[in-house]
C-alpha cells in the first residue's frame, strides 16, 4: 500500500463510514456563491444558498421552493422582519449542524424564532433547554415570554417556577416593566407568585406607567390581578388609594372583605416534592410536649420514652384544640401544599383517631383531614386540595390504649402526584394492603405476620406462605393504614389441592360497626378471588387460610396465575382467578366454613372451634388444635395414593392478636 494513501475509517466488518467528510464537504459550500441557485435577500443583505440543501433541512424551504409557489421560480428570495444576525447564525447551523450558542446569547431568542418560524425542531428543543439552564433575573422575563408565544409548554413552565422563587426580585427588576400584557396577567394571577400584594400593585403601576396604559378594560383587566383584600387597609388607603387607578368602591369591598375575614385566594410559596415542615425554611413546633422530636427527620429512633411529640387527648373532642390540646405548627413562610406524610406511633397495634387543620392567622381554621371516626396507625399518607398554610394543627380524638396523641415525624408538601379524593378520602389505584403502606395482620395464624400482605403469590406450600384462623372461633384480621375508599378486594385462597371453601367478608372502620360486602357461605370457592361492592370507606379485612389479600383488587400480570409452581409433589395446580376492571377499596374479610373436595369432611364442635378433615383412602388429616396453632399440615400422598409420613418440626407458627402493651409511651 502506498504511503500517501488516503485512509479512510473502517468498521471491524469492512463497512465505510465517512459521514465526517459529508459534513465537512456540505459546510464548505456555506456562504459559497460558486455553486449557488438562490439568494436569501434579509434586511438588504444577500446570502447565497442552494435550493436543495434548504429543501432537504426544513419543511418550510421545501414548500417555499419546490412548492409550486411564484418563490419556485424566483432566484432572489426576501424574508421580511428577520434579524440579519439570527439568520446568518441559523443559515451556518443548516449546513453544518453546529451552532454554539454561548456565542450568540445576544441573539439567541431571535434565533429561537427563527427555528420555530422554520420548522427546525431539534434546534428549537436544543436551544429551551439551554435556555432553561441559563434563566436569571435578567432575562427570565424575555424568555417566558417568547416560550408562551412560541407554545414551548415546558420552557414556559422552566419559567414560571424560576419566577414563583424569585418573586420579589422580578417585580422590582426593569426587565418586568417589558413583558406582554398577556405575561404579565398569566405571572400574577398564579398562586403561587409570592410576594406582598403591596408591592406586586406598586410593579403594577410601574409596568402601566413604562407602557402608557391609558383607562379601558385592558388597564382594568391587568389591576384587577391584585388581590386587594391581601392588602393591608392602611396601605390600601395611603398607597392604592391615591393613586386613582382603582374605584372608590372596589378599595371599599377590599376593606370589607378584610374586616368579615371572609374567604379570598391567598399567595404562597411553592416547592414541589419539598418538604415546607422543615427547620431550614424556619418551621418550628410551638405548642405541644416533647416538640423537638416531630422535624428532626428521624424516623428510627423512637420508643416508649422518646422520639415521638405528644399531647393529651381530650374526652370533648370539639374542645380539644380550644383547651391547647394539641399539636401545633408554625411554617417558615405560608406555602401551598396538597399532601401531608405523618408516622404515628407504632411500636405495638394500637390505633389513633385524629383531624388536621390549617389557618393563616391562627383564627380562621380549615379542617383539611377528618380521621375523628376511624382507627389509623403507622405511616398515614394523606391527600387534600390545595392549600395556602402558615399554621397546621394536629388534634388526636383517640387512642385505643391510652389518652395520648404520638407523633414520631410530621411532614407537609405540595406533589404533582394524580390523586382522586371521595369525601376526603383518597380512591387509591394500587394495592394499599401493603405493609409499606402501614397495613398489617392484626389476627391469624402464620410464620410471619405479614405474608398475607408480602405481594408473594407463588412460593407457599403446605407449611408456609399462607395465614389461617380455627373456624368457629376467631379470624384473619387485617388493618390497613388509614380510611381509604374501596370497592374490591382479591384474595388468593390456599389451593395447594383440591380442597374449597365457603367464607363472607365484613368492613369495618373502627372494629365495632360491620358491614357485610360478600357472602359466598353457599358457594364452593377456590384459588383467586375477586370481590366488588359499592365503594365505602374501609379500614378492616377478615379471611381464612389465605395466601394473598390485596384492595383494591389489582389486574394480575399475565401468566400470574399460570405461573403458580408445584410445592408439593404435584399436588398443587394452578389457581384459577377472576380478572377484571376494579376500584380502590379497603375491607374486613371473615371466613366461617371451609370444605375439601374429593373426600368426606366433617367438622368438629367442640374443642374450642377445633377443624377437622377426615378423607377416605388416598387422603389426608389436618387438626387445628384448640390453641390456634395448627399441629400438623396436610400430609402428602405418594404415587400409590398412600400417606407420606412428615416429619415434625419444632418451628411452631405464630397467633397473632390485639393486647395491649403494658410497657406503652406515656
Amino acid at each position: 500500500m502506498s504511503s500517501n494513501h488516503h485512509m479512510g475509517g473502517t468498521t471491524p466488518k469492512g463497512e465505510i463510514e465517512h459521514m465526517n467528510f459529508l459534513s465537512e464537504h456540505i459546510g464548505a459550500l456555506y456562504l459559497d456563491d460558486a455553486y449557488s441557485d438562490i439568494v436569501l435577500k434579509v434586511d438588504g443583505t444577500k446570502f447565497h444558498a442552494h435550493k436543495v440543501i434548504l429543501a432537504a433541512r426544513s419543511e418550510y424551504f421545501r414548500a417555499l421552493l419546490y412548492g409550486g409557489l411564484k418563490e419556485s421560480h424566483q432566484t432572489e428570495i426576501e424574508l421580511k422582519d428577520t434579524s440579519i444576525e439570527a439568520f446568518k447564525a441559523l443559515l451556518k447551523y443548516i449546513y453544518t449542524s453546529h451552532m454554539s450558542l454561548a456565542s450568540v446569547k445576544d441573539i439567541v431568542l431571535d434565533i429561537l424564532g427563527l427555528a420555530h418560524q422554520y420548522g427546525f425542531v431539534d434546534l428549537e428543543a436544543a436551544i429551551s433547554d439551554y435556555l432553561r439552564q441559563t434563566l436569571s433575573i435578567h432575562d427570565v422575563c424575555a424568555v417566558f415570554d417568547a416560550a408562551r408565544l412560541y407554545h414551548l409548554h415546558y420552557l414556559t413552565k422552566m419559567c414560571t417556577t424560576y419566577m414563583d422563587s424569585h418573586a420579589p426580585d422580578i417585580i422590582t427588576h426593569p426587565s418586568f416593566n417589558q413583558l406582554t400584557a398577556s405575561g404579565l396577567k398569566e405571572l400574577v394571577e398564579r398562586d403561587s407568585f409570592f410576594a406582598p400584594e403591596v408591592d406586586i400593585f406598586r410593579a403594577i403601576v410601574e409596568w402601566i406607567r413604562v407602557n402608557k396604559l391609558g383607562a379601558g378594560p385592558q388597564r382594568d383587566s391587568i389591576l384587577a390581578t391584585v388581590r386587594l383584600p391581601l392588602i393591608s387597609i392602611v396601605d390600601l388607603l395611603t398607597i392604592v388609594r391615591p393613586h386613582q387607578l382603582i374605584q372608590s368602591d372596589t378599595i371599599l369591598d377590599a376593606i370589607q372583605t378584610t374586616v368579615s375575614r371572609a374567604a379570598v385566594r391567598r399567595r404562597g410559596c411553592l416547592l414541589p416534592e419539598e418538604n415546607m415542615a422543615h427547620p431550614k425554611y424556619g418551621t418550628q413546633v410551638v405548642q405541644g410536649e416533647m416538640r423537638s422530636a416531630l422535624l428532626n427527620g428521624d424516623t428510627v429512633n423512637y420508643d416508649m420514652e422518646r422520639g415521638y411529640t405528644r399531647h393529651t387527648i381530650s374526652g370533648d373532642k370539639t374542645a380539644a384544640a380550644a383547651n391547647d390540646q394539641a399539636i401545633l405548627i408554625k411554617l417558615g413562610k405560608q406555602a401551598i401544599v396538597n399532601h401531608v406524610k405523618m408516622l404515628l406511633w407504632d411500636r405495638d397495634l394500637r390505633s389513633y383517631s385524629y383531624y388536621i387543620e390549617t389557618s393563616m392567622d391562627q383564627k380562621d381554621w380549615t379542617r383539611i383531614v377528618d380521621h375523628t371516626n376511624y382507627f389509623c396507625r403507622s405511616w398515614q399518607f394523606l391527600f387534600f386540595e390545595p392549600t395556602v398554610v402558615r399554621y397546621i394543627r394536629l388534634v388526636g380524638t383517640n387512642n385505643t390504649v391510652n389518652k395520648v396523641f404520638h407523633v414520631v415525624s410530621f411532614e407537609i408538601m405540595w406533589t404533582a402526584a394524580q390523586f382522586q379524593l371521595d369525601k376526603g378520602f383518597i380512591v387509591p389505584r394500587q394495592n394499599v394492603a401493603t405493609y409499606p403502606l402501614s397495613a398489617t395482620v392484626v389476627e391469624g395464624v402464620s410464620r410471619s405476620r405479614n405474608a398475607l400482605l408480602d405481594g408473594n403469590v407463588s412460593n407457599y406450600d403446605w407449611d408456609s406462605g399462607y395465614t389461617c384462623h380455627q373456624l368457629g372461633s376467631g379470624s384473619i384480621l387485617v388493618q390497613l393504614g388509614q380510611p381509604y375508599m374501596i370497592d374490591s378486594i382479591r384474595l388468593l385462597l390456599w389451593d395447594c389441592d383440591d380442597r374449597s371453601y365457603n367464607y363472607y367478608v365484613e368492613v369495618s372502620v373502627n372494629m365495632t360497626d360491620w358491614e357485610l360486602v360478600c357472602d359466598k357461605t353457599n358457594e364452593n370457592c377456590k384459588s383467586w378471588q375477586t370481590i366488588r361492592f359499592e365503594r365505602r370507606p374501609v379500614v378492616f379485612i377478615r379471611v381464612f387460610h389465605c395466601v394473598h389479600l390485596e384492595c383494591p383488587a389489582q389486574v394480575p400480570s399475565a401468566g400470574e396465575e399460570a405461573s403458580r409452581s408445584s410445592q408439593v409433589q404435584g399436588h398443587c395446580g394452578p389457581g384459577q382467578g377472576q380478572t377484571g376492571s376494579h376500584q380502590p377499596r379497603d375491607a374486613t374479610c371473615k371466613v366461617v366454613k371451609s370444605s375439601t373436595g374429593g373426600g368426606s369432611s366433617q367438622r368438629s364442635g367442640g374443642g374450642g372451634g377445633q377443624l377437622t378433615w377426615h378423607t377416605a383412602p388416598g387422603g389426608g388429616t389436618c387438626n387445628s388444635s384448640g390453641g390456634g396453632e395448627w399441629s400438623t399440615a396436610p400430609p402428602h400422598t405418594n404415587e400409590e395414593g398412600g400417606e407420606e409420613e412428615e416429619e415434625e418440626e419444632d418451628e411452631e407458627e405464630e397467633v397473632f392478636s390485639v393486647e395491649e402493651n403494658p410497657n406503652e409511651p406515656s
